[in-house]
């Protein structure tokens, strides 16, 4: 009973902290709004400029911030279970690298510029690094893959596929248009670029159906850390379970890319958190870890939008620099 009060009282904190932030944030930018002048622009009382800048620019961005942000936690959720690594994460894997390979091939031979996108295209995007993902996961299962696949060797194996794929990404790039070049570039570093709500409903459905999904299968993440043999013992399907939740996460992290570019650190920051807070049941722990992350990424992005204004920082590189270290803090505690 005091636990289930905890963790309802840790969800209750972050929740109030996006909604401040979300707030706090809709003030904020390169054209200040008063906080009395939100308000009424959100109940159709604001000036056209203001709705303008709210409905059009700063809304739909926000809004794909914090289901990118839930999504990547989700799936770096996952993959730590699944690998039974707290060193995983999409982004470092190179799942998110594949995912932005095929994104950046889509656009490039379906509409020939990332600047002209049409709606049909912004819907297959998704699909697209889905596809670009799984290759990227089987590639590094099927290298890792030695009578198993041990923590230490899978990371090893993700980083190289990731400086793999980063490779073939810089080199495609160079036969890219020079403007097309620099936004790939800007996008790849962790942008979120779609700032319209086409890109809000193109990337909805994936989170809302795809994390829910997951945590009704959260007794087989739990099951998984127990190990395979005795996963087995209570009777699980291992594999086939590690294939699907592996799916889930796949299609989680590439639905974010396709929309919100290479952010890295993010799958693995925010499930570290939300274990420490609620603790390993993924009932609770998936998420709290859904709401840590869609919290660090909204946070990121104001910092991004707003420290260099008018000038913008990548929200990917903000992450970056608040996950790196912690990557490094954890890596050198793992034996």
């Amino acid at each position: 009973m005091q636990s289930n009060r905890k963790i309802t009282v840790a969800i209750a904190i972050i929740v109030a902290m996006i909604f401040f932030t979300f707030f706090a944030s809709l003030n904020m930018g390169y054209i200040r709004i008063a906080p009395i002048d939100v308000i009424q622009t959100l109940f159709g009382f604001g000036t056209e400029k203001d709705e303008l800048v709210l409905f059009d620019f700063r809304l739909p961005r926000m809004v794909i911030a914090l289901l990118i942000g839930a999504g990547l936690a989700v799936s770096g959720a996952i993959l730590q279970a699944v690998s039974q690594n707290g060193l995983a994460d999409p982004g470092i894997l190179g799942i998110n690298a594949g995912a932005g390979l095929a994104v950046v091939l889509f656009i490039y031979f379906y509409q020939g510029s990332s600047t002209s996108l049409g709606l049909d295209s912004i819907f297959l995007m998704p699909l697209a690094a889905l596809l670009g993902g799984i290759f990227a996961a089987f590639l590094i299962y099927t290298i890792a893959w030695k009578k198993g696949v041990t923590p230490i060797r899978l990371i090893l194996v993700g980083i190289g596929v990731n400086a793999a794929f980063g490779a073939a990404l810089i080199i495609f790039q160079l036969r890219m248009d020079p403007r097309d070049f620099m936004q790939a570039t800007i996008w790849l570093s962790g942008s979120i670029w779609g700032t319209n709500w086409k890109f809000v409903l193109a990337v909805l459905p994936w989170i809302f159906i795809l994390i829910p999904y997951t945590i009704y299968k959260a007794r087989y993440l739990n099951i998984l850390n127990l190990g395979d043999q005795i996963a087995t013992g209570l009777g699980a399907a291992v594999e086939r379970e590690r294939r699907l939740l592996l799916v889930l996460s796949v299609a989680l992290a590439g639905s974010c890319v396709a929309v919100g570019g290479g952010i890295a650190f993010l799958g693995l920051v925010a499930p570290h958190l939300a274990r420490r807070i609620v603790g390993p049941k993924h009932q609770a722990m998936l998420p709290t870890s859904a709401l840590m992350g869609a919290l660090l990424l909204l946070i990121a992005d104001t910092i991004g939008r707003n420290l260099l204004a008018p000038s913008e920082i990548p929200v990917g590189i903000v992450v970056s620099a608040i996950g790196a270290p912690y990557f490094i803090y954890l890596l050198m505690k793992t034996n």
